[in-house]
């Protein structure tokens, strides 16, 4: 409904159950790569590049980046897509929008996944009583600059972008799988584009249009996984949106891992997820 043109890469046959994937900031669909071929065999997988992001249309007004239309994106792609419901998984500012849109279209998701982000009132009550909390956030403060926080992630050859996959404080640990140069190639070639760094941004110019929610409860079978070494998120938060789901509700912290779960440790991940879509299909047959 929005005219914008929206990018994927997919894998496996259509018409296999649906799994969607959102990835967080600064990312785009390169970030799901071993998801994709892994959950090939059973699904229909697609990653996307969000609103704004990579190869997808870029509207150039904050107001367009609000969280009301980063929900009904989703739910437009999914029709589009020839499907009235999915498998959905979310990390980082994806997982904020998965979690959004189990909310608000819980008869879209059959299971929903999510990866170092916690359920949002979580997220928003516990950043108001913990400052520490409030200090890894500062960048959503600090994006609500103009202009400033784009030209900062050009500096010297995008350092600020390269640091936050590979740097000791943010980046992928010792035990991870490293992002390879040719990873970090693919990041510098989509966020070098002219202007491609306006639409990611845009997202946390407009993340006070839609907090606090109305409506809070999630009903689907729901899997958090948490890499415990996360710069930017409390574990805390993790534990506390038990709370929230009204079903059943796995969470996994994994201790030497960092806020880049699905590329950092994909092996383990992919098999967590395994798990979690198969004793749910069990469990319902019985």
């Amino acid at each position: 409904d929005s005219g914008l043109r929206f990018h994927y890469v997919a894998a496996g046959e259509r018409g296999k159950p649906l799994m969607l994937l959102l990835h967080g900031f600064p990312e785009f669909w390169y970030s799901w790569r071993h998801q994709l071929r892994e959950f090939k065999s059973e699904y229909r997988v697609v990653a996307l590049d969000l609103r704004g992001y990579g190869e997808t249309d870029a509207p150039s007004h904050k107001e367009n980046y609000k969280l009301d239309c980063l929900i009904t994106d989703i739910k437009d792609i999914l029709e589009s897509l020839g499907y009235n419901k999915c498998v959905l998984i979310g990390h980082d500012w994806g997982g904020m929008i998965a979690w959004l849109v189990a909310i608000c279209y819980p008869e879209m998701v059959t299971k929903l996944i999510v990866i170092n982000f916690p359920h949002p009132s979580v997220f928003t009550e516990y950043i108001l009583r913990h400052p520490s909390q409030l200090i890894k956030s500062g960048y959503y403060f600090f994006f609500q600059m103009p202009w400033f926080p784009e030209f900062m992630f050009t500096v010297n050859d995008f350092k600020v972008l390269k640091s936050l996959f590979t740097s000791q404080a943010t980046g992928i640990g010792r035990k991870g799988c490293r992002l390879t140069a040719e990873d970090i190639e693919a990041y510098l070639y989509v966020f070098s584009q002219p202007g491609a760094l306006t639409g990611p941004i845009n997202h946390y110019r407009s993340i006070f249009s839609c907090l606090p929610l109305q409506h809070h409860e999630v009903i689907m079978p729901t899997l958090l996984l948490w890499g415990e070494r996360d710069a930017f998120m409390e574990v805390e938060m993790a534990e506390i949106t038990r709370i929230y789901v009204k079903n059943h509700f796995r969470l996994t912290i994994l201790s030497e891992a960092s806020h880049w779960l699905q590329q950092d440790q994909p092996d383990i991940v992919n098999k967590l997820i395994w798990t979690f879509l198969k004793e749910e299909t069990t469990r319902k047959r019985e």
